[in-house]
């Protein structure tokens, strides 16, 4: 089974890709299944049909899915929508927008991450394509299985012991109801859910992220800091893709000043992403809608070869030993020393990057051992541990 995830800027043009490579795994034999974790979902607009919130025929071989997050918290997580709807009636919120905000922010993308879990663990179809949401997004989305394992782990089991006796002495005192161990159950399951999840997406035999951009400054620069933080999370990445590049021969003025930009860009995503495969995708004459040009963007992409194939094979993370000393070496690409916060804490080591925070489990061979320095060397973080 193999599970490929498209993120990049929006406006790129990930849905279209995502899309055209559905429809070409789906025509070399494999069973696909292809879902959006955009809550604007537009695959059904690509596909030029409507889509349901349940697995829908496209072709033969290939079904979408536009996930409902409402539909999903219902079925799954309804303890935790209806005390939380119950807060904001109580709060005098009208029922009908208490039921509406109980849906919080970003489960649309959560719902949708789900449903890779529940695809590889029913075994069903060959290929998943995920249609991620913009940058962002995906990244803090990507994170929040961390922070869940690491809330499960230090909070969840003292608060509930908590709750548990405070309960029956604050409730009478106060309007707003408390939760009680049903919601805690649901809240455990989901914690769970999320990190069945994340086993999934890191283990790059069956996982691998790609990259969708634009020869543009703006998008370059935000598909390398994407590519610094799936990498600094354990996130294979196998591939770029660069979508709308434009012909060459062009006469017309405007086309030409914006091939000069095109040129100047590429040479800086092919040195920046190497050893990635990187795609070109020209900019088509008409709209990428419907199968036949969704196909003919696939044949533009990846030619004769199988886009389930992993285009690039490599670890995130490694031990090894030098001079009698343990290194851990993390990827780590575009990163300058100044730029990494390193934190320990028993066997847990904490690296900070810009705005993310990844908290690392030290092997049993590390965390005993004292840390005695870190540097960055060829696009690695290499922390050193003590003989």
């Amino acid at each position: 089974m193999r599970v490929i995830l498209f993120t990049g800027k929006g406006g790129v043009g990930k849905t279209s890709v995502a899309a055209a490579t559905a429809m070409r795994c789906a025509q070399l034999g494999h069973r696909t299944v292809v879902m959006s974790t955009d809550p604007a979902h537009s695959l059904g607009d690509s596909f030029d049909r409507e889509l349901g919130s349940h697995l829908t025929p496209v072709t033969k071989n290939l079904w979408a899915h536009e996930v409902s997050a409402l539909h999903e918290i219902e079925r799954h997580w309804k303890k935790l929508h209806d005390y939380a709807a119950n807060v904001f009636a109580t709060q005098g919120l009208d029922d009908v927008v208490a039921e509406e905000v109980a849906n919080p922010p970003g489960m649309d993308e959560v719902a949708s991450l789900m449903w890779i879990k529940h695809y590889a663990e029913r075994r069903e179809h060959d290929v998943i394509i995920v249609d991620c949401a913009p940058t962002g997004e995906t990244l803090q989305l990507l994170m929040f299985p961390d922070a869940a394992r690491w809330w499960l782990d230090k909070i969840y089991p003292w608060e509930r012991k908590a709750m548990k006796l405070a309960r029956p002495i604050l409730q009478p005192l106060i309007d707003v109801p408390l939760p009680g161990d049903d919601v805690y159950a649901s809240i455990k399951d989901l914690l769970l859910d999320l990190e069945g999840m994340k086993k999934v997406l890191v283990d790059g035999r069956v996982t691998s992220m790609r990259l969708v951009l634009n020869l543009e400054k703006m998008v370059v620069k935000e598909a390398k800091r994407a590519f610094t933080y799936l990498s600094l999370f354990g996130y294979v990445t196998d591939a770029v893709v660069v979508n709308r590049t434009l012909p060459e021969g062009l006469q017309d003025e405007l086309f030409r000043k914006w091939q000069s930009i095109h040129q100047r860009y590429a040479g800086e995503v092919e040195q920046s992403f190497q050893p990635l495969p990187i795609f070109n995708v020209p900019l088509f004459d008409e709209e990428v809608v419907g199968e036949r040009m969704l196909l003919k963007m696939a044949e533009a992409i990846y030619g004769t070869t199988d886009p389930a194939a992993r285009f690039y094979e490599g670890s995130s993370q490694r031990v090894e030993k030098r001079d009698g000393e343990y290194v851990l070496a993390l990827k780590a690409p575009f990163v300058e020393r100044g730029d990494v916060e390193l934190t320990r804490q028993d066997g847990e080591l904490f690296v900070t990057v810009g705005n993310y925070r990844r908290e690392i489990v030290l092997p049993r061979v590390l965390a005993g051992r004292k840390t005695v320095g870190a540097a960055m060397e060829d696009g690695e973080l290499r922390v050193r541990f003590a003989k």
